[in-house]
């Protein structure tokens, strides 16, 4: 069967029986049911044209809705001067209400938000219902100082809590757990691993830094997500890590085993099944991510003293607040250590007896 292209519209064909083939509007995601709209008769291109149609009628959003508030934030500098991976975040939250953008915006009201998050974490989990939450008070505080609304109806609806029990997302990883990825890494996977070990890059920095941004002996960049400048020597190991790299010509500092730039899902897709390997031999815990080394990063550096705004700067943090959420068991660690110290000495100082078990 040939294949019919229709602009704006992926057209393919499934890898296993039974064959069947598959077409997607680009733009919105909807799919069109190939088996009632056979590709390439009358009826799939009109079924074509009328979701081009539909999604052509939610470029012009009606005055006073949602959607015109979120079409006229999109236009202005606070969402364009965010940085693209905040702004694909957003957009995000924004496709996901779609569904809802010709609802005016005085139907607003905080029962109405707590129910939009609630039914977002429902279908795509916690965190993304409280982002959805974030989202929409920021565009509603954006249009309130616009006179689009006269208050802000998300403004102190909180996120939703974390279950009890739930273990931390992208916790640190030990020393053993270091040692053994380190081991395990194939060549082309050092590099990119050191600069997210070592610098406390996001996994997403570290495979698109240019190699420009290193020179002579220091790394030079910018956070993706906040803008914030990184300049600080490189530690021993990422030094150790670019000797040995393969050499490539890719225009990304790091590159996979063809000597092409590095997609995420293409790292993660390389990372994942050696991590479940090391789990099964016992080499590192559940749970180990590649963002949880910039928690790693974090803590260790909380652990030698240093404080949150050292730690914010080290990771191209804006403000100290993720660096004092990245290093908090090491301040409390810490803590409770003098604490015990002193409890130890009282218990000392009163003459109190330790007792040895039966």
């Amino acid at each position: 069967m040939a294949v019919v292209h229709v602009k704006g519209f992926a057209t393919w064909q499934d890898r296993k029986p039974p064959y069947k083939w598959r077409c997607r509007h680009r733009k919105t995601g909807t799919m069109i049911d190939t088996e009632r709209f056979p590709l390439g008769s009358l009826a799939f291109f009109a079924e074509c044209a009328r979701i081009v149609a539909l999604n052509d009628k939610t470029d012009d959003p009606k005055p006073g809705t949602l959607g015109q508030l979120i079409a006229r934030y999109r236009a202005s500098v606070f969402f364009t001067d965010l940085a693209a991976r905040t702004r694909a975040d957003y957009q995000r939250c924004f496709d996901y209400l779609q569904p809802i953008a010709d609802t005016m915006l005085d139907r607003f009201t905080p029962p109405l938000v707590v129910k939009i998050r609630d039914k977002a974490a429902a279908k795509h989990g916690r965190r993304f219902g409280n982002y959805v939450k974030t989202v929409l008070a920021l565009t509603f505080a954006w249009g309130v100082e616009r006179g689009y609304l006269k208050a802000n109806p998300a403004m102190k609806i909180k996120g939703i809590r974390r279950p009890r029990g739930m273990a931390d997302a992208n916790r640190p990883w030990s020393d053993s757990e270091r040692d053994a990825v380190a081991a395990a890494l194939p060549a082309h996977m050092r590099l990119p691993v050191a600069l997210m070990m070592y610098c406390g890059l996001d996994p997403q920095d570290a495979l698109k830094i240019p190699p420009t941004a290193v020179s002579d002996g220091m790394i030079d960049a910018r956070r993706g997500k906040t803008g914030v400048a990184m300049w600080f020597p490189l530690p021993a190991p990422v030094v150790a890590a670019l000797a040995v790299a393969p050499k490539h010509d890719a225009i990304t500092l790091c590159a996979n085993s063809r000597g092409k730039p590095w997609t995420p899902s293409g790292f993660r897709a390389s990372w994942r099944p050696m991590r479940q390997a090391l789990e099964l031999a016992g080499a590192v815990q559940p749970g180990l991510t590649l963002k949880g080394l910039r928690h790693t990063v974090a803590t260790i550096l909380a652990e030698m003293g240093y404080d949150e705004r050292t730690i914010a700067d080290m990771l191209g943090q804006k403000t100290v607040e993720m660096a004092r959420h990245y290093s908090k068991r090491a301040n409390k660690s810490r803590k409770m250590s003098a604490v015990v110290t002193s409890f130890d000495a009282e218990l000392n100082r009163r003459g109190t007896k330790n007792v040895k078990p039966a």
